[in-house]
């Protein structure tokens, strides 16, 4: 088994599930890194009726940067405002009906940890696609680790650097195919086939 150290994403995109369902891989989750902004670790990216859409969990700004010790921020319905996002973008889609309670209990959720917020919603999407897969957190931070280190691979700013097929989306008629969104969107679209799709990325 070969242990790999992946970062803690808010619904990750779907490259990120090719790399934690290796069926060698151990994994272990990175909580003890400064926590870098404008990242999947506080956002995701879903198919609005006007193109991408990049939800963004706020912050509650205490000055600590250690991931494991960030806070989400209390002041603002983000976990509404998310769902009503997730909803309207997703609500014609093939599977949206069939997934639609459990995805809704992702964002009822109570927690100020962005931490728990993220690793609670893994484990609604990994009983969504009827699978199961071990993991631990880190219990220190290693500038150069021994693992394979993920930390840095999935930026949000830039194109993936993983081949992902293209599937229908809701709205790519209007816009075309958007690659390697969160998992939501895989889900929604292709439903049973998810685990089946995950399998065939490659990195490039």
């Amino acid at each position: 088994m070969k242990k790999v150290l992946l970062p803690i994403f808010y619904l990750p995109p779907i490259s990120w599930f090719s790399i934690f369902f290796q069926e060698d891989a151990e994994i272990v989750f990175e909580q003890y890194e400064n926590f870098p902004k404008q990242t999947y670790r506080n956002r995701t990216n879903i198919y609005g009726a006007n193109g991408k859409l990049s939800l963004i969990i706020p912050m509650n700004h205490n000055g600590t940067r250690l991931l494991k010790e960030i806070q989400t921020s209390t002041r603002e319905k983000w976990q509404q405002l998310h769902w009503k996002s997730i909803k309207t973008a997703y609500q014609t889609s093939p599977y949206f009906d069939y997934y639609e309670d459990q995805l809704e209990g992702i964002f009822n959720f109570k927690s100020n940890s962005l931490v728990e917020f993220n690793l609670n919603a893994l484990k609604i999407i990994l009983k969504i696609l009827k699978t199961e897969k071990t993991f631990s957190l880190s219990d220190e931070y290693f500038k150069e680790p021994a693992a394979l280190n993920y930390r840095d691979r999935f930026s949000a700013k830039a194109e993936t650097d993983f081949q992902v097929e293209n599937y229908y989306q809701s709205f790519s008629d209007k816009y075309g195919f958007l690659e390697d969104l969160s998992i939501i969107d895989l889900l929604c679209n292709k439903g049973p086939e998810s685990m089946t799709y995950i399998r065939t990325i490659k990195q490039k």
